[in-house]
C-alpha cells in the first residue's frame, strides 16, 4: 500500500505512538468505522488542530493501533494531551472508542497511546 504525503514547507515535530485494541472482529470493524473521516466528531478534528496538531494518521496491524502525529515544532507533548483532554466532547469520544481499546473506560488519549522509541532514521 502507497500513502503519498505532501511536503511540510515548515519545521514540525513527528510523535508515533501505539495503542493495543481488543482481539474481536466485530470491535475492530467498529473502530474502523469510527475513524472513517465522515464519522470522526469535528469537535474532536477541531480540538486536535487546536492543540498544535498537524496531521495525524492511524494504522492497524491485527489488534494493534499505531498513530504518526505531526506537531507544530514548538509542541509540548505532555501539556498539549492535557489540554486535549478538556476539549468539548473529548472526554466522550474516549468513552466511545474505549470500548474497542484494551484499555478503562476512563483513561485519557495520553494513558492509552504509548509512545514509541525511533531506533532508526533514514539519513539523506
Amino acid at each position: 500500500m502507497e500513502y503519498p504525503q505532501a511536503a511540510r514547507p515548515t519545521p514540525f515535530k513527528r510523535y508515533c505512538k501505539a495503542l493495543s485494541l481488543q482481539a474481536d472482529a466485530a470491535l475492530l470493524a467498529t473502530y474502523r468505522e469510527l475513524h472513517a473521516p465522515e464519522s470522526v466528531w469535528p469537535e474532536i478534528t477541531r480540538g486536535m488542530q487546536e492543540i498544535g496538531i498537524l496531521d495525524m494518521e492511524i494504522y492497524l496491524l491485527g489488534n494493534q493501533a499505531f498513530m504518526i502525529m505531526d506537531t507544530v515544532a514548538d509542541f509540548d507533548h505532555d501539556q498539549a494531551m492535557q489540554v486535549l483532554a478538556t476539549k468539548p466532547r473529548q472526554a466522550e469520544w474516549e468513552l466511545v472508542v474505549a470500548a474497542c481499546q484494551q484499555t478503562s473506560a476512563t483513561a485519557t488519549a495520553a494513558e492509552k497511546w504509548q509512545l514509541l522509541e525511533r531506533i532508526y532514521k533514514l539519513e539523506s
